[in-house]
């Protein structure tokens, strides 16, 4: 297997590498055109590098107590705290009873998620390469850090991007780890056929493994933020930033796609060769598995980090940019960063509180509602985080730039984002869990129409979710933007303040950050447990009734143990739903904030250009419409990669399957399918990785408010195109799992035209849709960059330079646009 990894992975470096010497080439050109330039912008621009962040010492808090340096030290101890819960679960899961057979499966799924993930660490670097480029272009010579060295700047800047990707990677790599230990775990757990243990675990995983990513992601903002020279903080973060952004873009999309082409692959087998759910016959169940850690374990891993990173740093942006008293900034500074580490607190505490009922009423029961306990830990966590909110601004900023009235208008509109973060995964349930009704009729659909009509079913939940979602998030940012103009403008001397609030509402969705993740990661893990029991054969293993009882003094009931495996996979597939319109939701109102960024250098403050931000402005009313171009083409390319790699690995698997003789797939043929999905998973990855990146700077290139508009357009239609796919794709999957589960009519006419809309449905919610956020995020960001790049230029070497270098960077784009689908279809026999 690493054989043939290592080719696909010397096929991807050669392509990079031709494509990157036109790519040096082309930037040595911008270099010698633009060497007058750089000597007369030495002393000025930096874009966000070059804001210097406030003396947080000099302003004290809890009524001149302590000051704000020293509070956030503090801080650096929750932590700690949070850590070491994340450390303390991760050993106990390690330790928790498993039969061999089944940890046996768990570490190959384990050793074949380490090669991929080895293998996509080096394809990020490579991607890297694209984004240092630029980096060095922009910060080393066209706008350097006023007043600062570029030997010293350029490298921080470098550094802390590789910092911001090893965040985003290591976190995945430690979600991995974790969920290939409770997923067997899990299904040892269910031997005795008790619901409980089948709960508990998972979501012991997922606390561990957002305690972790959020603990992590806050320590290394508090160390830029602390131990940082102000005056350098600025390069730390954008660095940070751009580095967990192209980290996160790069493992959710490719690994979105992985998991599909598995996921298509293992389970056409069951309509073609009439074999049941994960059969350890099938050479695809591995690959399979694997997948789901590679795109629901990794990509959500990596995209939360990525998440509170990037939201993070808008605001500190916002902040500097947009409130012109020192003494205010430090207190939102504080005040954010403060309510940061209440996140941590307010979570670990509604997990124990909610942790301790469950257990009280389901801890001996023989039936329960698994999606029960984990809503209640949903709302439990939001009440405890608004009620928190509201305290700690009581104590932190009761009185903002003189006003004592802000501190519970700040708190309320924080809490906007917070109750979302518990309204959307309620409203994500109506259509998508198996108690919707929704969800049964795509079933009642399939019944008379079959597939066609299932799907169709589908069609109609993504798009009534779209309605009601949206509609929820713009009736609380109302309430958000009511609340800043309560006199927020003039109590802190901010401009904009509406924009402000959208921000922290984008904060407040994250408000309840490690929960969020723990469900979202309870679904890989449920989904696995159910592979691990049936590849295990544990059933065929001889005596072992006698063995468990003699070394673990558990009963075994093997039929209800599958029963409960299949109801908590249903319950996984709804809360892995209802975690991702709370990404792409931060994503979109976060960029909000982002956006304003690039408004008020363009606009000097506000004070120039502002009629240009209008549809009579003929340029940003064309962006609107160029946006959302992108985003269904994105939505294509991604479903593309899925579709030409699922072909192979039917193709493989059809041809390789052995049903006669064997008890389970060789590993050499698992191994090869793993490979089948990691090639193709690249391919596509670099195909919308270079045309994402040169489009970003072909329409920064072209004016800039035609991007602005571009960023909007790319928001909003972003927004609407993953909503409505993920829960169309969620309400498919779980229509499988009601004929399955209630129905018990696997392998019927009915079965399979629920399978055929769930792998329609694969990937709509686990790779376009989800890597929509990213995308977002990694476009608005570098265009930060890519628009001050292309404003400078055209100030200092003419408008002609720039519309030339727009027309290149689009071609560059436009041909792996093209290259997407024509270089990715699929071709028969040798042709491929």
């Amino acid at each position: 297997m690493r054989t043939g990894l290592a080719t696909a992975a010397f096929q991807t470096r050669r392509t990079i590498s031709n494509f990157l010497k036109k790519t040096l080439a082309l930037a040595t050109l911008l270099t010698v055109g633009a060497s007058t330039a750089f000597a007369q912008s030495s002393t000025e621009g930096g874009g966000e590098a070059s804001l210097k962040l406030p003396d947080l010492s000099s302003v004290s808090f809890l009524n001149g107590a302590i000051d704000g340096h020293n509070l956030l030290l503090i801080g650096i101890l929750f932590c700690f705290f949070g850590l070491a819960f994340g450390m303390v679960i991760y050993m106990r899961l390690k330790n928790l009873p498993v039969h061999r057979s089944m940890r046996e499966i768990s570490e190959l799924i384990y050793e074949t998620c380490k090669t991929y993930l080895i293998t996509q660490g080096r394809f990020i670097l490579f991607l890297w390469v694209f984004i240092a480029v630029i980096i060095t272009l922009y910060f080393g010579w066209l706008k350097p850090v006023p007043g600062k060295s570029v030997a010293l700047t350029l490298p921080i800047i470098l550094l802390f991007s590789l910092v911001g990707i090893a965040g985003s990677y290591g976190v995945a790599w430690f979600g991995i780890r974790v969920n290939t230990f409770a997923n067997s775990r899990t299904a040892f757990a269910s031997l005795p056929g008790k619901p409980f243990p089948v709960y508990q675990i998972p979501l012991e995983a997922g606390m561990s493994i957002g305690m972790m990513l959020i603990s992590v992601e806050l320590l290394i903002m508090l160390i830029i933020l602390l131990f940082v020279p102000g005056d350098y903080a600025g390069p730390c973060f954008i660095g940070f930033a751009i580095g967990e952004s192209l980290g996160a873009a790069a493992l959710r999309i490719a690994g979105g796609i992985f998991t599909k082409i598995a996921d298509i692959g293992s389970d056409l087998m069951k309509i073609v060769f009439k074999i049941k759910e994960d059969d350890a016959r099938n050479p695809g169940v591995i690959a399979d598995c694997t997948g789901d850690n590679a795109g629901d374990s990794v990509g959500p891993s990596a995209d939360g980090f990525e998440t509170y990173g990037v939201t993070g740093v808008a605001l500190i942006t916002f902040i500097l940019l947009g409130v012109k008293d020192p003494a205010v900034q430090v207190q939102l500074l504080v005040w954010i960063f403060v309510m940061r580490v209440m996140m941590l607190i307010a979570s670990s505490l509604s997990y124990f509180l909610n942790g301790a009922i469950a257990k009280a009423k389901y801890g001996n029961s023989d039936e329960m509602d698994f999606e029960t306990p984990l809503t209640s830990l949903v709302w439990l966590t939001s009440i405890v985080s608004i009620a928190l909110t509201y305290l700690v601004s009581y104590f932190i900023i009761p009185s903002l730039g003189g006003d004592a009235t802000q501190w519970w208008k700040l708190a309320t509109i924080i809490s906007c984002g917070t109750l979302a973060g518990a309204v959307i995964p309620e409203l994500v349930k109506v259509f998508t869990s198996v108690h919707s009704r929704h969800v049964k009729e795509v079933v009642i659909s399939a019944e008379e129409g079959g597939a066609s009509l299932g799907i169709l079913s589908g069609f109609v939940a993504g798009n009534f979710s779209g309605y009601y979602l949206g509609l929820s998030m713009m009736f609380l940012m109302a309430i958000a933007y009511s609340m800043s103009t309560l006199g927020l403008a003039a109590a802190a001397t901010m401009l904009a303040p509406a924009v402000f609030a959208f921000g922290l509402v984008a904060f407040g969705f994250l408000g309840m950050g490690p929960v969020t993740i723990a469900v979202d990661s309870y679904g890989p893990v449920t989904d696995n447990a159910q592979s691990v029991y049936e590849l295990s054969l544990i059933e065929q293993v001889p005596n072992v009734e006698a063995e468990i009882k003699k070394d673990f003094n558990m009963p075994v009931h093997f039929e209800r143990a599958k029963h409960l495996l299949e109801a908590n996979d249903g319950a996984g597939n709804t809360f892995k739903a209802t975690a991702k319109p709370v990404l792409i939701g931060t994503a979109v109102v976060g960029a909000t904030t982002m956006i304003f960024s690039i408004i008020m250098a363009l606009t000097s403050g506000l004070t120039e250009n502002v009629d240009k931000l209008s549809l009579l402005h003929a340029p940003f009313f064309l962006g609107l419409i160029t946006g959302g171009a992108m985003i269904y083409w994105f939505t294509g390319a991604s479903t593309q990669a899925v579709t030409t790699g699922a072909y192979r690995a039917v193709e493989f698997i059809k041809a390789n399957i052995k049903l006669d003789g064997v008890a389970k797939a060789s590993v050499e043929d698992s191994k090869k399918v793993v490979e089948i999905c990691t090639k193709y998973a690249q391919k596509g990855m670099l195909n919308i990785f270079i045309a994402v990146f040169f489009g970003t700077l072909a329409f920064a290139f072209v004016e800039p408010f035609f991007f602005v508009g571009y960023l909007i357009s790319i928001a909003i239609f972003g927004l609407y195109q993953a909503i409505f796919m993920a829960n169309a794709g969620a309400a498919w999957d779980n229509a499988k799992k009601i004929v399955e589960v209630e129905m018990k009519q696997k392998g019927t006419p009915l079965h399979d035209a629920t399978v055929i809309g769930d792998t329609v449905g694969d990937p709509f919610k686990d790779t376009s849709s989800v890597a929509l956020n990213p995308v977002i995020k990694f476009t608005t960001l570098f265009g930060l960059l890519a628009v001050e790049l292309a404003v400078t230029l055209t100030r200092d070497q003419g408008s002609t330079i720039t519309n030339v270098l727009a027309l290149v960077f689009f071609l560059v784009s436009f041909f792996f646009v093209y290259r997407s689908f024509y270089g990715m279809r699929i071709r028969s026999g040798n042709a491929e």
